[in-house]
């Protein structure tokens, strides 16, 4: 289970080796992606808060990157957090998250990406349930959710 002094090592001494990489040029992920989706994947968008119906749905299944299609997070760790986006406790697997530090807006927050083509996914945050106490705050249009 990934703790917050795991985001931090992550954050600041690199992030675990992903099974693979995907890349692309920024013509080929226009090709593949709305204009919304690219917006915030892969220019470092945000969508509006509580636009996306995905925050009210739990149904099994599970989330995988809208660029690249790797698994990301089980809807069995999602969970109400009130904040307008889908959340998460913690992704499928330790490599399938990349996490960096975002000093944007005026704020130190830690980034989370697709470690495998480094979509922008969201944020996370120390404030979710226990018991790893993660919020992985998501950006809906990031995900596709594959049915259990």
């Amino acid at each position: 289970m990934i703790k917050w002094a795991d985001v931090i090592h992550f954050t600041n001494k690199g992030n675990p080796t992903p099974d693979k990489r995907v890349e692309k040029t920024e013509e080929e992920w226009k090709q593949i992606l709305t204009p919304e989706e690219f917006q915030v994947t892969r220019l470092k968008g945000t969508e509006r808060s509580f636009s996306s119906e995905m925050c009210s749905l739990f149904e099994p299944g599970i989330y995988e990157c809208k660029c690249c299609g790797t698994l990301l997070f089980d809807a069995s760790e999602k969970f109400e957090s009130g904040t307008g986006w889908p959340s998460f406790t913690q992704p499928v697997k330790e490599n399938a998250v990349g996490y960096h530090a975002d000093r944007s807006h005026g704020m130190i927050r830690v980034e989370v990406t697709c470690n495998v083509c480094d979509s922008h996914l969201g944020h996370i945050f120390p404030d979710g349930p226990p018991p790893s106490g993660l919020r992985y705050c998501i950006n809906a249009v990031s995900l596709s959710k594959i049915k259990e």
